[in-house]
């Protein structure tokens, strides 16, 4: 394949999550095949009926998101080797004990694209440690160091908050947790669920960014993505398998929309029809567009490698050229652009996903 007509005439500066250097062959045409309508289904405090023979996963609670949303956000930019990254690290370990779940931590070192050493954590959370069939859900809490992006020149350099990129899908990953761990036996789904937040996703390079940054990585890569990099080399649990992988990154600001991105339609398909096809049956197809965009370097490019078939779900401009948002590494990504609306749409269609297996 090649690149769509309208990247080939109007390139796009790669950033992170950047565009894949193979996007030239994985890149798919961009058709929108259902409308957008400009309202949004209004906050319901259950989940909208599909069909009878849909089983019927809980509610998700959109306030509760919020809250841990702007609970990580209150600690300051959680960037790590910070105090900041450390005690929201601890916040997020507390909490997932709290809800009973077993939790391990991962920690780890790791040069970024600078030349700074890092110190890492993972965390994975297990729901149903016993289970057999298991699906994970992925998201990075750390925030990028510098806001770097065109749209921020007269702060680049400066912390981000990462409200969007980074705590909501941290947020919805917590809720989905908090709401199974409150099920009944009988009503718990058939599967295993891990929460796996990994670390240091956001410390890579972005050429050209900031004037005088080099890459010191690059002829190793260039320091995107370094916790699950690290995560999928050394798995915990070890030889740890799960059916599917659904990455959650960016998943919290008003008028958020979601593409069927390039790397998950290439490497997990499936997993891609289960969940676009699921909102669309409870009523958030004006959120999961059936729009075919191109791939992106994000966590799950190395989750796929290990093995495990792993959609990305982030933030797409539903039209023009973009393939991030404008607050995308700014330091408008605070909680002024965190909507609940976005938050249900998503955890409900995941959680509707989970109890559909």
């Amino acid at each position: 394949m090649r690149l769509p007509n309208y990247l080939a005439s109007h390139p796009v500066r790669p950033r992170v999550k950047n565009l894949l250097p193979r996007l030239a062959l994985l890149g798919a045409a961009t058709v929108l095949l259902t409308a957008c309508p400009s309202e949004k289904p209004a906050e319901t405090a259950s989940q909208p009926e599909a069909d009878a023979a849909t089983p019927k996963a809980p509610a998700f609670n959109a306030d509760s998101a919020y809250t841990f949303t702007a609970k990580q956000v209150a600690f300051g930019p959680r960037v790590p080797n910070t105090a900041a990254h450390v005690a929201c690290g601890n916040y997020l370990v507390a909490k997932l004990k709290q809800f009973g779940l077993s939790v391990r931590e991962q920690p780890f070192t790791a040069m970024t694209f600078d030349g700074t050493q890092i110190k890492g954590r993972n965390i994975i959370a297990q729901y149903q440690p016993q289970a057999a069939r298991r699906v994970a859900i992925f998201a990075h809490w750390d925030t990028r160091p510098f806001a770097d992006a065109e749209q921020d020149k007269a702060k680049r350099k400066l912390p981000m908050d990462g409200a969007s990129d980074g705590a909501s899908a941290v947020a919805v990953a917590m809720e989905m947790a908090r709401t199974l761990s409150q099920q009944p036996e009988k009503l718990a789904p058939n599967v295993g669920v891990d929460i796996i937040l990994v670390d240091a996703e956001d410390w890579g390079y972005e050429a050209g960014a900031i004037e005088g940054q080099k890459n010191m990585l690059e002829d190793n890569g260039d320091g995107w993505c370094l916790g699950s990099q690290y995560w999928a080399k050394n798995m915990v649990p070890p030889n740890y398998k799960a059916e599917y992988g659904i990455l959650l990154d960016m998943v919290g600001a008003k008028d958020g929309h979601f593409t069927r991105e390039g790397t998950s339609l290439e490497k997990a398909r499936s997993v891609v029809d289960k969940i676009w096809n699921t909102a669309a049956k409870i009523g958030y197809s004006d959120y999961f567009l059936f729009k075919d965009t191109g791939a992106i370097t994000d966590d799950h490019v190395y989750i796929n490698q290990a093995g495990i078939p792993t959609v990305d779900i982030y933030d797409h401009p539903a039209y023009g050229e973009d393939f991030f948002p404008a607050y995308h590494h700014t330091t408008a990504d605070n909680m002024s652009i965190i909507d609940r609306k976005t938050m249900k749409a998503v955890g409900q269609t995941v959680l509707q996903v989970l109890y559909n297996e």
